[in-house]
C-alpha cells in the first residue's frame, strides 16, 4: 500500500468550507459533516479534512499545505473562474501562478478560514522532489 498524509485545516464553519471548496470542483467525500462535525472534501486525488475550530482568525494563516497537480496554469484558471475573489472581511484569496527558483510553478489560495493551500506542477526539466 501507498503511504499518503492528508492535512486536517481548521474551519469555523463547515458549510461554508463546503461550498468554497465546491465551487472549486472538490466533492464531499466523507459523512455529513453535520453527523461528525468533520468534513472530508477530494478532488481527484487530493484530499482535505476540515476539523471545527470556532475561533479561528480568517487573517491569520490558520493552517496549510501543499497541492502537486500536473499543470498549475490549469487548475489556477479553474478556481478564478470558479469565481474565488479577495475578502477583505476573511483575507481569502488566489495569488497569480509564479516560477520559483526551486523549480516549480506555484500560486496560493487563502481560503476564507485562512487556510493557505499552495498548488504547484514541476517546470520542465524538474521533477517533483
Amino acid at each position: 500500500m501507498a503511504e499518503r498524509a492528508v492535512p486536517i485545516l481548521p474551519s469555523p464553519d463547515l458549510a461554508k468550507t463546503l461550498a468554497f471548496y465546491t465551487r472549486l470542483g472538490f466533492e464531499n467525500r466523507g459523512a455529513p459533516h453535520e453527523e461528525w462535525d468533520y468534513l472530508i472534501v477530494g478532488r481527484g486525488d487530493v484530499v482535505l479534512h476540515f476539523i471545527t475550530v470556532p475561533d479561528v482568525d480568517p487573517l491569520a494563516t490558520a493552517g496549510s499545505c501543499y497541492v502537486y497537480v500536473d499543470d498549475a496554469d490549469v487548475v489556477h484558471e479553474q478556481w478564478r473562474r470558479a469565481g474565488v475573489e479577495a475578502d477583505p472581511a476573511t483575507g481569502s484569496r488566489l495569488e497569480q501562478p509564479t516560477d520559483t527558483s526551486y523549480g516549480m510553478r506555484e500560486f496560493a489560495l487563502v481560503d476564507a478560514s485562512g487556510n493557505l493551500v499552495r498548488v504547484g506542477s514541476p517546470l520542465p526539466g524538474w521533477t517533483v522532489p
